[in-house]
């Protein structure tokens, strides 16, 4: 049986392909067409998932759509008859989008230049929270669990709380418009100059600068209501009584202002972008992040309790805020978590299709995401062709890992491009820039030659799973570099680039059995240098995670690299 999930004409928009269950390929469209968060018909991604999965869209049995604009309906027109101006923007702004949803077989037929018709496949809507709960449950490999969904907004829920046990998945409660910590979230982050799609991860690195000193006003705004979830002051806010301008399609997605005047006059603060970040702005920063961190683990802790959880499984993009995820694993005692490496919207088109197979269809559980690479690959002729088109001087390695670690010891960056690409926002060690994490001055070179961030954003160290006890206090497994640890003190200063104002890091754990080649690159520099560590960042200057080799010597050739590991070759800066 054969199961394309698609999330479409939605932030992130994604494809995967499951056979009998198992995943055969899953990835982002922005990957594909180079538009960051693309939010239009991920017709490139549908493609690749075929193509790996040697199908056509004859041979597909179920389509499955993360949207179900038919879920919580009697709340959505509720809402709209409250407020006829927020009215008048859904009418002009979202049916549009809708009706694209149901009209999926369309765009597919005009996507793969083939007749309407010739898709026999059924579609199958699924609800957007659902599909989240799906996309972390049922890869878990666990048989039970509690499942929690935290995110802004999708069919016009922002939470959900599940129990799950073998194949069933029950709903218990909703967080539903207009209330949402991720709207919440977003609306600080623009109040204080971070206006762009995503940048709330740059708003969760800025809080170790500053003091959580407004925490009675960020409380004020959003905290735990009566049953134990949580509640936003709509005083402040502007999305649920007028509606929030936003931009989908193919372009890069963005959002219109969230906040009303009444949020800059409790923070007396309003930053432009791009203006100088001031101390109140750190100090609104850090409230945000504790705040934030302090309403997610009262709310697990008492979820934990109220069902007599063992295990918890969680996914939305609110989930993408690793400090809130290491302070849940370090305060709440489960005995396994699992956090969905995709947890933003690009994983319900992998949920979506699980939710079919398992939860409506009545299939056997057998696939356990182990790992995040089910994007293309590329053999070493093609690799090869394409160093040649480019007119590159490059050389065949007959042992890239150890090269190139020997490399990286001399603190040279170096592009690392192998095997299959990851899914989700995280380079996981396959499309990856890698660098010597005991040079102290190598975030600031990182910064200064390829990635130009601010430089109060960390780098991100990969370490071998079986020495992590030896560096990090809480010894978390972090597979998907989806939560902190605490670097131990005495160990601080062997890494100094990895340790963040804080003293954490955004962990990734590296199995020798899930990715051997970058187990073994890591392996390498640890025989060089004894740290069984190395820096990793994406593969990427400002734009999308490379995909392609000419993405990889594009992004080389314009950036400061000095070494490209690609398949087997090695290419030096000229």
């Amino acid at each position: 049986m054969l199961i394309l999930g698609i999330n479409a004409f939605h932030p992130d928009s994604s494809a995967c392909l499951l056979r009998d269950g198992d995943l055969v390929a899953f990835a982002e469209e922005e990957r594909f067409n180079r538009i960051k968060h693309c939010a239009g018909f991920p017709s490139e991604a549908i493609k690749y998932c075929l193509n790996q999965g040697g199908a056509t869209i004859s041979d597909i049995n179920y389509i499955t759509v993360s949207r179900d604009p038919k879920a919580n309906i009697s709340r959505r027109i509720a809402s709209l008859i409250r407020h006829p101006k927020r009215t008048l923007y859904v009418l002009k702004e979202r049916v549009g989008n809708v009706l694209q949803v149901y009209d999926i077989k369309s765009h597919l037929a005009k996507s793969l230049e083939i007749s309407k018709d010739s898709i026999k496949a059924k579609v199958y809507n699924i609800e957007h929270h659902l599909a989240h709960i799906a996309s972390a449950y049922y890869p878990s490999g666990l048989n039970s669990s509690l499942a929690v969904t935290i995110d802004a907004f999708g069919d016009f829920a922002s939470m959900i709380v599940c129990t799950c046990e073998g194949n069933t998945i029950r709903t218990h409660k909703r967080v539903l418009f207009p209330h949402s910590l991720g709207i919440w979230y977003t609306a600080i982050c623009q109040l204080i100059g971070f206006s762009g799609f995503g940048d709330e991860g740059k708003v969760m690195a800025l809080a170790s600068y500053g003091q959580p000193s407004l925490l009675d006003k960020m409380n004020l705004i959003c905290h735990l209501d009566n049953d134990n979830l949580f509640k936003m002051n709509l005083d402040f806010f502007r999305h649920h009584s007028e509606g929030v301008s936003m931009t989908w399609g193919k372009e890069k997605p963005s959002i219109g202002r969230l906040y009303n005047e009444n949020l800059v006059k409790l923070f007396n603060t309003e930053r432009q972008k791009g203006s100088p970040i001031e101390q109140i702005h750190k100090d609104i920063a850090s409230s945000l992040q504790v705040n934030l961190e302090n309403i997610a683990v009262s709310l697990i802790k008492n979820l934990k309790s109220q069902f007599n959880a063992s295990n918890l499984c969680m996914a939305g993009g609110v989930c993408y805020n690793c400090v809130m995820n290491g302070q849940i694993l370090k305060k709440v005692d489960f005995d396994n978590v699992f956090i969905q490496a995709a947890s933003g919207d690009s994983g319900t088109s992998l949920g979506s299709a699980l939710f079919l197979y398992h939860q409506i269809l009545n299939k056997p559980r057998t696939f356990t995401m182990e790992h995040a690479y089910y994007g293309p690959s590329f053999s070493d002729n093609e690799i090869e062709n394409t160093l040649r088109k480019h007119d590159l001087k490059f050389r065949k390695s007959h042992n890239i890992a150890k090269e190139t670690a020997e490399q990286i010891a001399k603190s040279k960056i170096v592009g690392w491009f192998q095997g299959r690409m990851e899914v989700g926002p995280r380079a996981l060690g396959n499309r990856s820039i890698v660098a010597n994490p005991k040079d102290p001055s190598m975030k600031d070179i990182l910064n200064n030659r390829i990635k130009h961030r601010e430089p109060f954003r960390p780098f991100a160290p990969s370490i071998l799973l079986e020495h992590r006890n030896t560096f990090m206090e809480m010894g978390f497994k972090s597979p998907f570099m989806i939560t902190i640890d605490w670097i131990k003190r005495e160990k601080q200063h062997e890494i100094p680039s990895a340790v963040h104002i804080d003293g954490t890091c955004r962990l990734q754990t590296v199995n020798s059995q899930a990715n051997p080649i970058y187990w073994n690159l890591i392996n390498e520099f640890h025989k060089i240098s004894g740290v069984p560590i190395v820096l990793n960042t994406s593969f990427n200057e400002d734009e999308p995670i490379v995909c392609t080799p000419d993405n990889a010597i594009n992004c080389f050739i314009k950036t400061k690299m000095d070494i490209l590991s690609i398949g087997s070759f090695i290419v030096e800066a000229a």
